[in-house]
């Protein structure tokens, strides 16, 4: 902005040069050009008088003399009363020139070579017509001309040079308010909270300011009510879960109470985490860099422990694969469990007991794909289950729990589908990107196929049925 507005600036600056410094220039070169011949018709009208009165060679030659221009100037008296025809001086002028003058009676000017000569008709005593002839130079014509251009063109390059500057100023006053702006808006998108914008600049750049930061301030102020509401919420969790924890403590031994156990006090460190979390006002899932993040093979056989025991109790057939090498993701643990258990939860809450379930980790350069699949009836509509607070349709869905995974997948630069697996339900795909590029739109399967195309198509095809 504030460059096209210096040029703008610069070219009406120049356009504004242009139509005044150059018509100015043709009139000082014709006012030039006038003082030169203006000169020549002084010098001819100093010795009219002389030939009025006597054509003697000698005294002519001593009246030009005495004007000081008999380089310059030529006389031109015709024959007659017995007398020879004159030529004083150097003749310049053509013949033809000069009978046309001497004929008509008027003064005329016509182009030799090195300059211009003005012949001017005098009437002598005899009353027959001579010429005087003077010679008007091409420097002479031109003299000074030079330097008024010059000194034109630099008034006009002093106007376009300030007007840059001046229009430089003004870009600066009105640019540099809407970058900060923008910066700030950037900043703010980012997640620091902090960001504010200077009120200043022009008028409509110092309302917009003020209403960033009004914004800005109704935002913090947003986000602190919900962090205080969801620590208050949570907060209230806590009796109910002691509860819990003592009614778990005197069930005894046995799988079933140990898993009671197990889920409560898990329970109770995902309240604290919420607590915590929104306490300090730090966002749970961040951004990571070099040497953060997870191993997922080790994060997924560590569920599965403990979801394969529940499973046995309801005779499901549970299948995992990948998970015999490190996979490692970007992503935190806690985040990672948060989002399988919210999976395969589903599949324990939304299909009937004996349904089969697998979990497949597949690896690549740039990629890491989970498929978590089941033998269920399927979801209807996949894209309404995708929607928060709406869920697959069925009685507890409310869809949170795929939210929670593609937030997850979303913060990688990758994504959640849900699709048809070969077990006959339905197929979860997290695609979670290890560099932060956007994934391939033409599918997981053959983006993976691409980039591996040996180890992983096998392992795919392996886990798209039950042993």
């Amino acid at each position: 902005m504030r460059w096209a507005l210096v040029r703008v600036c610069l070219a009406i600056a120049a356009m504004v040069v242009v139509a005044f410094a150059v018509p100015l220039g043709l009139v000082i070169k014709e006012m030039a050009r006038d003082r030169a011949f203006s000169n020549a018709e002084r010098e001819a009208a100093a010795v009219a008088p002389a030939l009025s009165i006597t054509t003697d060679r000698d005294q002519l030659e001593k009246v030009v003399a005495s004007a000081g221009t008999d380089s310059g100037m030529a006389i031109h008296i015709p024959a007659g009363e017995g007398k020879a025809a004159l030529d004083l001086g150097r003749q310049r002028a053509a013949e033809k020139d000069i009978a046309t003058v001497r004929k008509l009676g008027r003064a005329s000017t016509t182009e030799v070579p090195g300059g211009s000569v003005l012949l001017q008709p005098v009437a002598l005593s005899s009353g027959e017509i001579s010429v005087v002839e003077v010679f008007v130079p091409e420097s002479e014509v031109s003299n000074g001309v030079g330097t008024a251009w010059a000194v034109l063109a630099g008034v006009g390059i002093a106007l376009i040079v300030g007007s840059v500057a001046v229009a430089d100023r003004l870009g600066v006053r009105m640019v540099q308010p809407a970058q900060r702006l923008v910066e700030g808006a950037h900043e703010l998108g980012e997640g620091k909270l902090g960001a504010r914008v200077p009120e200043e600049g022009p008028t409509e750049l110092r309302l917009a300011a003020v209403a960033f930061n009004s914004m800005a301030d109704q935002v913090v102020q947003l986000l602190a009510n919900e962090r205080e509401l969801a620590a208050d919420l949570s907060h209230r969790l806590r009796t109910p879960l002691t509860v819990l924890r003592l009614n778990a403590a005197s069930l005894g031994d046995g799988p079933a109470a140990e898993q009671t156990r197990t889920a409560v006090a898990q329970l109770e460190r995902e309240v604290d985490t919420i607590i915590r979390t929104a306490r300090e006002a730090k966002p749970q899932t961040v951004a990571a860099g070099p040497g953060a993040g997870c191993d997922a093979a080790e994060v997924v056989r560590e569920r599965m422990r403990f979801w394969s025991a529940l499973a046995e109790d309801e005779g499901r057939k549970v299948r995992v694969a990948g998970v015999e090498r490190p996979v490692r993701i970007p992503v935190a643990r806690a985040d990672l469990v948060a989002a399988l258990d919210a999976l395969l939860g589903n599949v324990f809450r939304h299909t009937p007991e004996g349904t089969a379930f697998a979990v497949d980790v597949h690896n690549s350069e740039d990629a890491v794909i989970m498929l978590v699949s089941d033998a269920g009836s399927g979801i209807r509509d996949p894209e309404a289950a995708m929607a928060r607070g709406r869920g697959s349709g069925s009685d507890g869905s409310t869809g949170l729990g795929l939210d929670i995974v593609r937030r997850l997948a979303e913060s990688t630069g990758g994504d959640v589908r849900i699709g048809s697996s070969m077990l006959g339900g339905t197929e979860v795909r997290i695609w979670i990107q290890l560099d932060g590029r956007e994934p391939e739109r033409k599918g997981h399967r053959g983006a993976v196929r691409r980039r591996r195309p040996g180890r992983l198509v096998s392992t795919f095809n392996r886990s798209r049925s039950l042993p």
